[in-house]
């Protein structure tokens, strides 16, 4: 008689969104090099170390390549005393051509109805295609997941990303994904186990995280 396989003990993953930069809400910043966090971004990056490193069963910090997300993941790598892992899988989206482009010159677009309402059917100029992204950024949490089995681990990544991930996990279709909001530093937490994924948190930005604790 085949032996039965043991079900994986189900993961936490705890994804942050990077902090400030001097151009959030103001440009589309995706994969352009050399963009920091802002002084604000840095503080609330140190405030999310702090209610992260109170769960004290953190095993591994990863980040996408870009720096905002590194800068954001090393306070917390710190506070957790673990290093800081780049895990490219979680980088934000490929905007293609609308990189570094301001956001009140992309709204004037007839395009941007079609990512606000329709993202599942839009592809960036010279990008991603939003579906590509999801499924990009599902299989890697799903790979970190199968590492760190039974664990709870950190993933810094983005706005787009993380409300990707959220809406798979919540089995909500892509082109209702724009209605979850994951503002800067917020904490959104989903469990993947044998039986799919759970979605504990979202946007949580000041909220105790003790109960979302494995036991």
């Amino acid at each position: 008689m085949a032996k039965k396989s043991t079900p994986q003990k189900p993961t936490l993953v705890l994804l942050v969104r990077h902090g400030k930069t001097p151009t959030t809400g103001d440009k589309l910043p995706g994969r352009a090099k050399g963009l920091h966090l802002s002084d604000l971004g840095i503080e609330q990056a140190t405030k999310a170390a702090e209610r992260i490193a109170a769960l004290n069963r953190v095993t591994a910090v990863y980040a996408s390549p870009m720096e905002r997300t590194q800068e954001t993941a090393a306070p917390i790598a710190k506070a957790l005393k673990r290093k800081v892992r780049t895990a490219p899988g979680i980088i934000e989206a490929d905007f293609g051509d609308w990189t570094g482009k301001k956001l009140s010159d992309l709204r004037k677009l007839p395009e941007w109805k079609a990512v606000q309402k329709y993202p599942s059917s839009f592809r960036f100029p010279k990008g991603e295609s939003f579906p590509e992204m999801q499924t990009r950024m599902v299989g890697a949490l799903h790979d970190l997941a199968a590492k760190h089995p039974g664990e709870t681990i950190v993933a810094v990544s983005h706005a787009d990303t993380i409300k990707a991930a959220i809406a798979d996990a919540m089995g909500t279709h892509l082109d209702l994904f724009q209605r979850i909001v994951v503002s800067p530093c917020s904490i959104s937490a989903i469990l993947y186990g044998a039986e799919g994924p759970a979605v504990l948190t979202v946007n949580s930005t000041g909220d105790d995280l003790s109960s979302l604790a494995l036991s």
